[in-house]
């Protein structure tokens, strides 16, 4: 199941859907690219739906580009 995130102040996310369950995070940027993240932290999904102060842009350079746990997938 995957959460719509409400959209935010951010330059380079223009859309983000994530699921605590499975540790999924979809992300399309701005430029109209977009991605399926695996293996990303399930605390850190949590705590960005919690969180609605939270950057986008942040939080996806923070748990799914910066890291190693998470596997990346170009979606057409």
């Amino acid at each position: 199941m995957f959460f719509n995130i409400q959209p935010r102040t951010s330059d380079a996310v223009a859309a983000l859907q994530v699921s605590p369950i499975l540790g999924v995070a979809l992300v399309e940027f701005a430029n109209g690219y977009s991605y399926e993240y695996t293996g990303v932290s399930r605390r850190a999904i949590a705590n960005l739906m919690l969180n609605p102060n939270m950057s986008l842009g942040f939080w996806v350079n923070q748990n799914c580009i910066n890291t190693k746990r998470t596997a990346c997938l170009n979606l057409v």
